[in-house]
C-alpha cells in the first residue's frame, strides 16, 4: 500500500519541480509586456476622402422649389377640406395623447349616454357627444356601452387637414 500512496507523492513533487523551472526560465510577464508593446502595429488605411457639395440656392423667381409646395397648391389646400376650431377654448383632455385615455365605463341611458374616461394621471373624466380629446382635435362623435367613436383632424402633408376616424374601446389597453 505504501507505493501505491508515493507514487502519487513522486508524481507531484515532478510536476512542481518541472513548473518551477519553467517559470525560472525565459522572461518575466513585465519584459514580454514591454516587448509587445515595443512591436509595431500594422499600418492603418487612409481615411476615405469627404467630397463637398455645393449649395443651390434658388435666386430666380420663376423657378420653383422641388421640395415645396406652388403659392396656388398651399392656397388650394388651405381653402378647402375641414380646419381646426382654433377660437374655442381647449378642454382638459385635448392635452392628452389619445393612446393615454382610457375608457373606464358609461353613465346614462342609450339617449344621453355619457363617458368615462380615464386619463394618463388617473382622473376619471365624465366626456359627452361633441367633447373634445386627444391632442389632434378629436371630436366624440358617439359612445356606446363599449366604445367611443370619434373624428381626428390630422395635417394631411399638402398644408391642409384631414378627418381621422378613431375609437376607443372598453377595456382596451391600447388603441
Amino acid at each position: 500500500m505504501s507505493k501505491v500512496i508515493t507514487f502519487p507523492l513522486r508524481m507531484a513533487g515532478i510536476l512542481a519541480v518541472v513548473a518551477l523551472v519553467g517559470c525560472s526560465q525565459g522572461e518575466s510577464p513585465q519584459q514580454w509586456v514591454a516587448r509587445e508593446k515595443a512591436k509595431k502595429g500594422a499600418p492603418l488605411a487612409p481615411l476615405p476622402v469627404i467630397k463637398t457639395f455645393e449649395a443651390f440656392l434658388y435666386k430666380d423667381q420663376d423657378l420653383r422649389d422641388p421640395f415645396g409646395l406652388s403659392l396656388e397648391e398651399q392656397d388650394q389646400a388651405n381653402s378647402s377640406g375641414p380646419h381646426p376650431d382654433q377660437n374655442r377654448p381647449r378642454e382638459a383632455l385635448e392635452s392628452f395623447p389619445l393612446d393615454g385615455l382610457k375608457m373606464s365605463g358609461t353613465l346614462g341611458s342609450s339617449k344621453s349616454m355619457e363617458g368615462l374616461l380615464r386619463d394618463p394621471d388617473g382622473v376619471v373624466h365624465r366626456i359627452r357627444v361633441g367633447n373634445y380629446i386627444g391632442q389632434n382635435y378629436g371630436r366624440i362623435i358617439g359612445i356606446a356601452e363599449d366604445h367611443i367613436d370619434l373624428v381626428e383632424l390630422v395635417p394631411n402633408g399638402a398644408g391642409g387637414w384631414m378627418e381621422r376616424q378613431a375609437k376607443i374601446s372598453l377595456g382596451d389597453t391600447k388603441q
